[in-house]
């Protein structure tokens, strides 16, 4: 990362209904409710944030999860004109996932696809940070896709004993602004308060003695995923006993673009819909995926100059909804994608996978 700049160089974006500043202070607001229960949680002995209170949208809801959905609804209400009627879609909204604010005499203006806490088994537990993801869009009704984005944000959750924490925040036409911010337990910080700071994804050409990683978070798809890995390993990295490619189930789509966009990781492969189209499964029957929410950060990502595409190598262009599965692949820089996508297409290939999962 670059140098970090002051705060008093930050301006988020010219868009006229203000939608960066204000998905991130949206985000802040999250973030400052998640970090008092998670410090309260981690010091008071007594750990409820990990009960499992719901399955909904192809998930499971823990009580961390319902303790932020207040949080966001009281925001968004206090929104002004210009930004309602609006369709909010995010996990955690009922079977739908779906939630109308303002008049419902009218169409919506726009959608606003939310997760509200991606990476909540990490946070709950006090291990990693998670991600509050936001995408808006107009409203072009059920065809609206996360390609549709004018402005995205992704603010990070943090655990209890960080002091410190990253935001990103893109519009359509702008590059990622990159802001850290003191985590406050009480009230969210200003925008003014934090301090900007250069999102780099890696310009390494090589995947020798770096993270380049096949999701395999949860059980199911794990032998496929690393299948695929040690293919990719075998014909990029250096196959001795000391290992030169690494991997990292960061257990957040967010932490791993995070990870993509600030030069950590090389490249993600997530073809957790393939891997369910190899095993058979389908509907309710599917091992968990990304949904597209998982992907509201996606244009942070595409700004921030992460090549980020679907398992084929296609433009990103999911449907804003809860339910539908989602495979993506970033690559820090066209030289990763070079070396590795190829691979991808051949294992698909060979696995009988030659098109997007329904």
């Amino acid at each position: 990362m670059a140098e970090v700049r002051h705060s008093q160089e930050i301006n988020l974006s010219h868009d006229p209904n203000g939608w960066p500043d204000r998905l991130l202070k949206l985000g802040l607001a999250v973030q400052t409710r998640v970090a008092c229960l998670v410090r309260f949680a981690f010091t008071a002995g007594a750990n409820t944030l990990a009960d499992a209170v719901a399955e909904e949208c192809g998930d499971r809801i823990y009580r961390i999860d319902r303790e932020v959905e207040a949080t966001i609804e009281h925001t968004i209400a206090s929104w002004p004109d210009v930004c309602l009627p609006l369709l909010l879609i995010a996990e955690g909204m009922g079977s739908d996932g779906r939630q109308l604010f303002g008049s419902s005499n009218q169409q919506s203006r726009w959608r606003l696809i939310i997760d509200p806490i991606d990476g909540t088994r990490m946070l709950m537990y006090d291990k990693r940070s998670a991600w509050f993801l936001a995408a808006v869009c107009p409203d072009k009704g059920e065809s609206t896709t996360l390609a549709d984005s004018v402005a995205s944000v992704m603010v990070e959750l943090p655990i209890s004993k960080q002091n410190m924490a990253d935001a990103f925040v893109a519009s359509a036409g702008t590059d990622t602004r990159a802001i850290r911010f003191s985590v406050d337990t009480e009230t969210p910080p200003a925008i003014s308060e934090g301090v900007l700071f250069q999102p780099l994804p890696s310009r390494k050409v090589i995947l020798d003695d770096g993270f380049a990683t096949v999701l395999s978070m949860f059980p199911g798809t794990r032998r496929l995923a690393a299948d695929l890995a040690e293919r990719i390993a075998e014909r990029c990295g250096v196959m001795t006993n000391i290992p030169t490619v690494f991997d990292d189930h960061y257990i957040s789509c967010g932490g791993l673009i995070y990870q993509l966009m600030t030069g950590r990781d090389l490249c993600c492969l997530d073809l957790r819909p393939q891997f369910n189209q190899i095993l058979g499964r389908s509907g309710d029957d599917r091992f968990i995926e990304s949904h597209p929410y998982d992907l509201a950060g996606l244009l942070t990502a595409q700004n921030a100059g992460v090549i980020m595409t679907d398992g084929f190598g296609r433009q990103l262009n999911a449907s804003l909804d809860v339910h539908t599965g989602v495979d993506w692949c970033g690559y820090a820089n066209s030289h990763i994608r070079d070396l590795v996508e190829p691979i991808v297409h051949e294992w698909l290939a060979e696995h009988g996978v030659t098109r997007l999962c329904p």
